[in-house]
This record gives C-alpha cells, structure tokens and sequence, in this order.
C-alpha cells in the first residue's frame, strides 16, 4: 500500500489501467487501418466490418479505462495524498505536455509555409519546357500538382473552392475568444471561493466548447458538400482539414476534462488553495484558444 509523507514524493500502488488502456488503443488503431484498407481494396472487404467493431471497443476501452484512472487520481488528491512536491511536479508536467503540443501545431503551421512559401512557387517557376505541370500557378490556396495533366495542358480540379475567414469560422473565433473570458471568470472565483459564479462561469466555457464543435461540424459539411473541399482537394484541403481537424479534436478533449472540472467544481473538491486540476485544464484550453487565433489568421484569413 501507498504511503507518503511531507518529505517523500507520493507513490502510487501498481496499476492495470497502462496495460488495458495499450489494448484499447491497439484495438482501436487496428480497425482504422482495417477499414481505410477496405475503402479502396475489394479483396479486403471482409474486414470492414470487424474493422468497424474493432475501432468502437477500443474507444470504449480508453474511455472506461480512462474514466477509471481519473477517479483514482481524484481519490488520491481528495484523501490528502498531494502535497508540495507532488504539486509543483504536477505543473512542470502540464508545461511539458503542452509544451510538446506547441511543437505538435508547429510541425503543421511549418508544413503549412513550406507549401505556401516555398513548394508551390517553386513547381510554378519550372521551365516550362521541363514541367510535368503544363500552366501550374504558383498562388494560394492551390490543389497542388494533384491536378489533372490533359496532353500539355495541367487543369486543376474545377469544383474546389477555398474556405473563406467570414460565417462559421468568425462566430467560432468569437466562441473560443469568449470562452476563455469564461474560464478565467470561473477561476477569479474559485480564488474568492464564489461557489455560484464558479459553477456558473465553467457551465458557460462548456457550453461555449459545445457550440464551437458543433459549428466545426456544420463548416465541414458545407464544405463537402457545397463547396468540393475535401481531405483529397489537394494540398489547400490536406492542410486544412489536418490543421483544424486536430485542432478540433483537441477542443473535444478540452470540453470533455472541462466537463470533468464542472462536475468537481459542483461537488465542491477545489479550494482556493489547492485547486491545480482546475488550472491545468484552463492552461490547456487557453492554448487551445491561442492555436485557433494562429489558424484562423494563418489559414482562413492570409
């Protein structure tokens, strides 16, 4: 059994949750690859739908598992297990995740000004005598060279159409931007111990969370639908659809810990004094924020 002390580091005892968790996830990415395999392979369509059931047990496998190793770590931190050292070594490593989240966005804002800045004027400023790309245009947004060659004449795909920085993604902006108003309203009050404006300020950021995935999802259906802008619309639609999908993944999983924050919030387990769960999960959402401002700039905008 765990013990600990204010001088010694909390240690926890053995846990099966890493190990279910490993399963979860190789379920999990098995039936992905399973069911994108299929999609263009007859020979492997027997295994979609395996593939299919394979990818909901793994999610629900993380999810429970994750569930369960929250409750613990909440346990832990409500019995007093927590103390000075465990706190500050909890900080440093809420900086390092995030941390490694920034180099995360910015492997994709560099493969984004790789395209704009360099590759695309570079295919455009080939001699044309040499070209694989007969009348290629080195300006943005560009489908690339996935184009179509027609004899000596490239003829880029006619039904594409750029995702413009007005509509769903301004009220997005000003979804994320008030939401972290929000947050930081909540946390004014967790400081004075306002119960009420508290609970109130995180229902706000959630609900606010909520709203902006489901915009993203409307974005993206006017976008298939309408506009001919997929995933495979050249490289305007792969790093669109890679810098906000991920970017709007990244905002479920905020909204899903600042449900959890909620519920702890209404069951009274923060005080003033110690309160990091609360601070960590409003450190990660303000990045969050901070990320959206780069992108709606970088790619709705620019």
């Amino acid at each position: 059994m765990a013990t600990h002390s204010n001088n010694h580091y909390y240690v926890p005892h053995g846990s099966v949750y890493p190990s279910i968790i490993s399963v979860g996830l190789l379920s999990l990415a098995s039936g992905f690859i399973f069911t994108l395999a299929t999609d263009k392979s007859k020979e492997l369509a027997y295994l979609h739908t395996p593939g299919k059931w394979m990818m909901i047990l793994g999610a629900l496998i993380i999810l429970a598992m994750t569930f369960k190793w929250l409750s613990s770590v909440v346990t832990e931190s409500l019995t007093g297990q927590f103390k000075g050292w465990e706190d500050k070594s909890f900080r440093i490593g809420m900086i390092v995740f995030i941390s490694s989240e920034v180099a995360f966005f910015a492997a994709f804002f560099g493969a984004l000004f790789y395209m704009r800045v360099l590759s695309v004027p570079d295919l455009a400023a080939f001699d044309p005598l040499y070209t694989p790309y007969k009348d290629f245009v080195g300006t943005w947004p560009s489908i690339g060279p996935g184009g179509m060659v027609l004899g000596t004449e490239y003829v880029p795909d006619p039904k594409f159409m750029a995702m413009g920085w007005s509509g769903l993604p301004a009220i997005n902006t000003a979804l994320l931007l008030t939401s972290g108003a929000t947050i930081t309203w909540a946390h004014w009050a967790l400081i004075k111990n306002n119960r009420k404006q508290l609970i109130i300020g995180m229902a706000l950021t959630v609900a606010l969370g909520i709203a902006f995935l489901i915009c993203q999802g409307l974005e993206y259906h006017h976008a298939y639908t309408e506009m001919g802008l997929t995933l495979g619309s050249g490289a305007y639609g792969a790093s669109f659809f890679m810098l906000t999908g991920f970017h709007g993944f990244h905002v479920l999983l905020g909204t899903l810990m600042l449900i959890v924050i909620l519920l702890r919030c209404m069951k009274g387990h923060f005080t003033p004094e110690h309160h990091f769960g609360f601070e960590g999960v409003a450190w990660y959402w303000h990045f969050v924020d901070v990320v959206w401002l780069g992108l709606f700039i970088f790619v709705y905008i620019l």
